[in-house]
């Protein structure tokens, strides 16, 4: 059992590391293509063989799996400043939540439009609370988190799901009642017309736009928090347990891989097999992306953990590049969503909605190349990268040192 660690753990940052860099590759669709090319390949960007095989090798490999990764760095994260102990730790904690909830508002308005850091920010209020309990606890925990999860988004979609079997089953012929589906999920014309008009307004409507819609957005805080939560309790656990500190034999791990590998990706094949069985319906789709697959997208992430820490285990030039990139984990992500607004935002090279999916995927490269190039010039000459200077320095009162 883990406490506080002698010395950074290099496989634990290279993990890290690639974690920004899996969440690139979920991210540049949502700076690419209308909202719902995110969860649906018929929507927009190509359904082309080549396009549908992206997704499906997104959807069983990608998708919310390295962004449960993050959420489980982020929990270990927490649980390892926690043990450092110090005069007040539980108020460096929540001060350090307050300045990251302000700096993910700037980021959703300014940049992204997305909701992660604070989501992060939200459910790490609530993460000193359990840091002491046991790992096996801790996990049991998380997967009652997910299985209310699931059961509260089902009764959600209820009405849909019944009205849906009703038409499929020829009971009902108006398609209708099922129009805010394929208007959110699917490929309606209007849907998209305006979600290419949005996407290519000019920074400022933007801007307006965005903080006339922060309500909303709250609501979808509070969407993503039961997932986010378990993640990174599940990450507590995991570095509870000595596996993210890498004091579990090198076969332990890839058993753990494996087995978790086992339960996952079998039935997120089903899902997918579903979606193009059915023409990606907005309702299957939706609910397969954002709902069935939550409890297999976890158990796929400690999977990508338990292999990833096997294989940076013998802390190569490979695993220090990763390592770095890690270590600039918050700058890294916030990068990353300004190399996408240079190229697909208006006041950019304006590629939004310009794109196919395989296009979109290969302009992803640039920003994962250029955090694994600028991330150990920049820590060759200062402590750590400016967002997470200016995090600590914000959290703490006073400018930390931040030259070497």
């Amino acid at each position: 059992m883990i406490e506080r660690p002698a010395e950074r753990i290099l496989a634990l940052d290279a993990l890290r590391g690639i974690a920004v860099a899996g969440i690139a590759l979920m991210n540049v669709m949502v700076f690419a293509m209308p909202p719902a090319a995110y969860i649906n390949p018929r929507s927009y960007g190509g359904d082309d063989p080549l396009s549908l095989a992206l997704w499906l090798l997104s959807f069983l490999f990608v998708e919310d799996k390295f962004r449960a990764l993050f959420a489980m760095m982020f929990g270990a994260g927490v649980a390892i400043l926690l043990g450092k102990g110090g005069a007040h730790p539980w108020r460096a904690h929540y001060a350090r939540m307050a300045v990251l909830f302000g700096i993910g508002m700037a980021h959703a308005v300014l940049l992204a439009g997305n909701e992660i850091l604070r989501v992060y920010a939200v459910a790490g209020l609530v993460l000193p609370v359990f840091v002491r309990m046991r790992a096996r606890h801790l996990c049991w925990l998380a997967a009652a988190i997910i299985a209310v999860q699931v059961l509260v988004a089902l009764y959600w979609f209820r009405e849909w799901i019944e009205y849906w079997w009703q038409v499929q089953t020829g009971a009902a012929v108006d398609v209708g009642p099922l129009q805010p589906l394929e208007a959110a999920y699917g490929a309606d014309p209007h849907a998209i017309s305006g979600a290419l008009e949005r996407g290519r307004e000019g920074f400022v409507e933007r801007l307006v736009r965005r903080l006339g819609q922060e309500p909303w957005l709250t609501i979808r805080v509070m969407a993503a928090l039961p997932s986010s939560l378990a993640a990174m309790l599940i990450g507590i656990g995991l570095w509870r347990s000595g596996l993210l500190a890498g004091q579990w034999q090198r076969g332990r791990a890839l058993r753990l891989a494996g087995w978790c590998a086992l339960a996952s990706l079998p039935m997120l094949a089903v899902l997918a097999i579903a979606d193009f069985g059915t023409g990606f319906d907005p309702l299957v789709t939706a609910l397969n992306a954002l709902v069935l697959s939550a409890p297999f997208d976890i158990v796929l992430a400690i999977a990508w953990a338990a292999l990833a820490i096997v294989l940076f285990a013998s802390g190569g030039a490979i695993t220090r590049l990763w390592a770095a990139a890690g270590r600039m984990a918050l700058t890294n992500y916030i990068a990353t969503s300004l190399i996408f607004a240079s190229l697909f935002a208006n006041w950019g090279m304006s590629l939004f909605g310009k794109v196919s999916r395989p296009e979109a995927l290969a302009l992803c490269l640039i920003p994962i190349a250029a955090m694994l190039l600028w991330s150990p010039l920049w820590l060759a000459r200062f402590r750590q990268g400016p967002a997470e200077w200016l995090w600590r320095s914000l959290a703490t009162g006073h400018a930390l040192p931040l030259r070497r």
